[in-house]
């Protein structure tokens, strides 16, 4: 057979054609299994920062979920006024609220380039193992590192303060660098780490370039200032007014004081 012009073309079409069908096919196909591998993850991201995450939890899908559904409670919070109403906290999607212009926030002009903050947010409430109280309170966060936003979660004690650890669970920072953020000796760090300092609402933790020194910072990232840099600012910003401030200062604070 002669090959033409027009028949290469012609056989290059119809090839494209077949394999963009089976692509579609697969994406269409494993889509429902992709969305049910992002739920899971998320959850044992959140079990992970609440210091759940053991050997035998994380063995299984099972066990990830069985442990999320009895230690976890989603709450929703309003940064705006009557911003959750009508929602509800197990479906809630946070990233969703925060892109809709009548649900969400301009906040152009931070440090963490953060563009807008939703109306409602979702939190999430740790039970005691007895689940008599709660006993850590994680709060989701998300900021411009070098190449990426970076989301993730950090968890505090019920009194507001302390830090009980820092995770993310999504970023394209570059390997070995700004990827560090995700090695588990450095967010073991944040552990035991304060938040505030004593009689003030604005957040003090920070990366600290180079060595930590005080209860208020971790150790720098080496050879990422900006992705480090990136961390203390999505941090400050919604453990801040903007973000989450309020309400940690007002019920968490606020309750444990009284």
């Amino acid at each position: 057979m002669e090959f033409t012009p027009t028949r290469t073309v012609g056989f290059a079409t119809i090839v494209c054609f077949v394999c963009s069908i089976f692509v579609a096919s697969a994406a269409v196909g494993l889509k429902e299994k992709q969305i049910e591998n992002e739920i899971l993850d998320r959850q044992k991201k959140v079990l992970d920062v609440a210091g759940l995450l053991t050997d035998e939890v994380a063995i299984s899908a099972d066990n990830i979920k069985k442990t999320y559904q009895s230690r976890v409670q989603p709450k929703l919070v309003a940064l705006q006024d009557k911003g959750c109403e009508g929602q509800d906290p197990t479906s809630f999607d946070q990233q969703k609220f925060a892109k809709d212009p009548a649900t969400s926030k301009d906040v152009v002009g931070n440090r963490a380039k953060v563009r807008r903050t939703p109306h409602c947010a979702k939190i999430f409430n740790i039970k005691s193992a007895d689940a008599k109280g709660i006993e850590t309170v994680i709060f989701p966060v998300e900021g411009k590192g070098l190449w990426s936003t970076l989301y993730g979660y950090i968890a505090l004690n019920p009194n507001g303060t302390d830090i009980k650890g820092l995770t993310f669970y999504k970023h394209a920072e570059t390997p070995g660098l700004g990827g560090e953020v995700d090695n588990k000796k450095w967010k073991a760090q944040w552990k035991g780490k304060k938040a505030f300092k004593p009689g003030s609402a604005a957040p003090a933790l920070y990366v600290k370039k180079g060595q930590a020194n005080d209860n208020y910072s971790v150790d720098g990232l080496s050879g990422a200032t900006i992705t480090s840099n990136g961390v203390t600012n999505l941090l400050q910003f919604w453990l801040g007014e903007q973000g989450f401030g309020n309400y940690i200062n007002k019920e968490m604070k606020g309750a444990n004081n009284g």
